[in-house]
């Protein structure tokens, strides 16, 4: 049994909600249905997630959406278990819990990198219309590192890990094995 910063015991091996695959619209369905079947009890609600990732924008969305399960829920506990692995979108997920909230268990990595791009762009024409495409795409990648960085910023709340860490090491895919998140601070322990 894993116990938070208080020692206080939190009941991890009955998951409420169990989330498996890739991050993507079945697993926001499946995501949704589960939260929607939580029941009005007091004991903790546990989340279990093993994903090797997929979209940052459903990411995103079950990033929030857990966020208002958890304001809906208060002052039941809604906490987070990442199981074997919990990557790229899935750590968007698991940034929807507060660090005190998050657990992994002992063979669980986590996979924390930049958003990612792959686009060509062709110009042709007059060049004064290349110009709109060109801030079009300036301003779709200056949302993107925005919206990544309000992510990170949730993920590193009240731990060890400074925003320029973490940007640094995002760039070249920073895998974190559990034990090594936990000393980080970025969860509250290990099962």
């Amino acid at each position: 049994m894993a116990r938070d910063d208080a020692g206080v015991p939190v009941t991890l091996s009955e998951p409420q909600v169990s989330l498996l695959g890739p991050v993507d619209e079945k697993m926001l369905e499946s995501l949704a249905c589960q939260l929607g079947a939580i029941d009005d009890g007091t004991d903790p609600v546990t989340l279990e997630l093993t994903t090797l990732g997929g979209d940052a924008e459903l990411g995103r969305r079950a990033m929030l959406d857990i966020e208002g399960t958890r304001a809906r829920l208060r002052p039941r506990r809604f906490v987070f278990l990442g199981k074997t692995v919990v990557y790229s979108a899935g750590v968007t997920l698991m940034s929807g819990f507060p660090r005190g909230d998050r657990y992994l268990t002992r063979d669980a990595v986590l996979l924390i990198h930049s958003r990612q791009l792959e686009q060509d762009v062709k110009l042709s024409g007059p060049i004064r219309s290349s110009l709109p495409l060109l801030r079009a795409k300036c301003h779709e990648i200056e949302t993107g590192i925005d919206l990544e960085q309000q992510a990170f910023e949730k993920l590193i709340a009240g731990s060890q890990v400074s925003m320029d860490e973490l940007l640094e090491k995002a760039l070249y895919n920073w895998y974190v094995p559990a034990e090594e998140a936990l000393k980080l601070g970025l969860v509250a322990g290990i099962v």
